[in-house]
């Protein structure tokens, strides 16, 4: 049996599965998706949202990419959040990193990983040097990089409040909030590291202005 033929075993147990627990599983999930919230995570394979915060299918609504990233010029990723805060009208943005991350490692380096993983890793070394003093005086290369996973975490957080989508939800719904944590391979524990209740002031050069929510 080739490998990608067991995962379409797995899935039709896993389905049948859910049918013999409650048959009107797929019925009901087909016909309605409200989750309450929007995950951002990374793409490594050992950290699958659903599994590791117990949720059920049409719970949480992800996005992932490497390192957990929120870049200003990631048309998906707004596309993404657009859709979440808008559509869905999500209460929660969560962006969860994770310790021992491949992408945060690779951006303290100075290896070349060619042009396209350079251009995203360098949205990274951003957040390095924006905290260099603080990185700077960790010696231990494991310490630096959770380090970074949590500071890193921390301004992608920051990314989504200046927004104008995020924004403009505060100010007209007062929500989502915005929370950034941190899963630990080591022991499967999610950690709190920072977050922002709907309507945080930020810099000023970030906030726009809005009438009643209207632009």
């Amino acid at each position: 049996m080739k490998s990608y033929e067991k995962l379409l075993l797995e899935n039709k147990a896993w389905a049948a599965e859910k049918t013999g627990d409650d048959p009107e599983f797929f019925n009901r999930l087909a016909k309605l998706q409200t989750p309450e919230f929007l995950w951002i995570g990374c793409s490594d394979s050992r950290v699958p949202a659903n599994e590791i915060t117990g949720t059920q299918p049409g719970e949480i609504f992800v996005h992932r990419n490497i390192a957990n990233m929120v870049v200003n010029t990631d048309v998906n990723l707004l596309a993404v959040l657009d859709y979440a805060v808008n559509h869905l009208k999500v209460k929660h943005v969560i962006v969860c990193g994770h310790y021992g991350c491949g992408g945060i490692k690779a951006s303290i380096t100075n290896s070349d990983f060619k042009p396209v993983l350079n251009m995203w890793l360098r949205n990274i070394k951003d957040v390095y040097r924006l905290h260099r003093e603080t990185l700077d005086q960790i010696t231990d290369p494991e310490v630096k990089a959770d380090m970074l996973v949590e500071l890193n975490v921390q301004e992608q957080v920051f990314n989504l409040a200046k927004t104008s989508i995020i924004q403009k939800a505060w100010k007209s719904e007062n929500r989502p909030h915005l929370h950034g944590w941190v899963y630990g391979l080591k022991d499967g524990i999610i950690k709190p590291v920072y977050e922002m209740n709907a309507g945080t002031h930020i810099d000023q050069l970030y906030e726009y202005s809005y009438e009643d929510g209207k632009s």
